[in-house]
């Protein structure tokens, strides 16, 4: 896994790291088409992604990303999957991760035809 800014994150800066197209943004996870079919995580899903440090959870999507590699945008999700070294640049290791990627809730489905999304669902408490 291989953490890093994106140019959406650079436009959502000056909007603040509180609004919810940035947490959006950094709580969701690229892998590659192929490697999301090997372990049987469709596009949407949320999964639980763990690291030797830590574990967070992300929306996961198709990415352009080579096999074999996932990405995540810099966030507080991946703050929990670094460890606290720094070798004395003041930033923990963020490329080259090892993670175990768990499948945690399929996508939802869509509302059929006509039919409003709130009207889909009740909610219940």
């Amino acid at each position: 896994m291989n953490a890093g800014r994106t140019t959406k994150q650079g436009q959502q800066i000056s909007s603040g790291k509180d609004r919810d197209d940035y947490k959006a943004t950094v709580g969701t996870m690229h892998m590659h088409p192929e490697d999301m079919k090997e372990i049987g995580v469709p596009t949407g899903s949320t999964v639980l992604v763990r690291s030797l440090w830590g574990e967070a959870t992300f929306l996961c999507v198709e990415g352009k990303v080579p096999k074999d590699m996932i990405f995540v945008p810099y966030g507080p999700p991946t703050c929990h999957l670094m460890g606290q070294y720094t070798d004395g640049t003041g930033m923990p290791m963020s490329k080259g991760w090892e993670v175990e990627v768990e499948l945690l809730e399929l996508p939802k489905a869509s509302a059929p035809a006509g039919v409003a999304a709130a009207d889909a669902e009740p909610e219940t408490e």
